[in-house]
């Protein structure tokens, strides 16, 4: 009983201090303010700046590896070489790309990695959010890899646009928690946005999806949206949030997780919210 007891007034002295947060804090494509996108010096530099999580996106090759890139072509973040289409290129031929210098020179180095070697930079007790950027055709070779991964269930968190990719992820994969991910559009500035918040809670009941991530908009994202995701039973991660404000905003509401570029900064932002409450 006295164990339970100094463990409970432990937690309740962290939680006055602003050390216990509820949301986690996940870098968007690695500490990507600071350093290349989706590439390991990003998503090391995460870990180093306190991230909870990192998040990557993943396609599959045409020789079937997943490798981390955002964009379907390597033009972007390869501006120096020629342009090569993701889905019809070898691993070994991305692999020649430099997909640093574009941010700055130091990073000249760094190469598009393979999914293997993004979840062997994840430390024991941290998160990675794998999006998914392709289709299903990803999903078997999806659950192979992840299978010999030495990180825990837990510890892995799905996460696509796609619904047939979250649906067959929760269907083959049940262990991993899957969030489909939506953005919102009016189709002219006085109508309404959609999907609306309904749509998006039928959307995820017919998915299997365990949680949502959604965009940070703040014209449609409100407490009682946030409430009513968490009413039926999903979590709800918000992205992409790189101000205080809204970084505010989105803790206030109950928010599972915020991801931003800027990990350190939005902690810090969090944390001032916390110890003035």
């Amino acid at each position: 009983m006295r164990t339970i007891f100094l463990y409970f007034a432990v937690i309740i002295a962290l939680a006055a201090s602003g050390a216990v947060e509820a949301q986690l804090i996940v870098a968007h494509r690695g500490a990507s303010h600071d350093a290349p996108e989706n590439t390991l010096a990003a998503f090391r530099l995460a870990w180093q700046q306190g991230a909870d999580a990192i998040e990557g996106d993943f396609y599959l090759t045409k020789d079937q590896r997943i490798v981390c890139i955002h964009d379907k072509t390597t033009k972007r973040v390869a501006p120096h070489h020629r342009e090569l289409t993701v889905a019809k290129s070898t691993y070994d031929e991305l692999r020649t790309l430099d997909v640093g210098s574009w941010k700055n020179e130091r990073f000249a180095a760094e190469r598009i990695p393979t999914l293997a070697e993004v979840l062997a930079t994840v430390p024991d007790g941290k998160q990675i959010f794998v999006e998914i950027k392709c289709g299903a055709e990803i999903v078997p070779q999806l659950q192979r890899e992840l299978a010999t991964s030495e990180l825990k269930p837990e510890q892995i968190v799905i996460i696509c646009f796609d619904e047939e990719v979250v649906t067959q992820s929760r269907q083959l994969m049940p262990q991993y928690n899957a969030n489909w991910l939506t953005s919102y559009k009016q189709a002219t500035p006085l109508s309404h946005w959609k999907p609306t918040r309904d749509e998006v809670i039928a959307t995820l009941k017919r998915t299997g999806a365990t949680g949502l991530g959604t965009n940070g908009n703040l014209e449609v994202i409100d407490q009682p949206f946030v409430d009513a995701v968490l009413a039926a039973g999903f979590e709800f991660h918000v992205w992409t949030v790189n101000d205080a404000t809204p970084a505010r905003d989105f803790q206030s509401f109950g928010a599972n997780s915020l991801t931003t570029d800027r990990p350190a900064f939005i902690r810090e932002a969090i944390r001032a919210t916390l110890s003035t409450e």
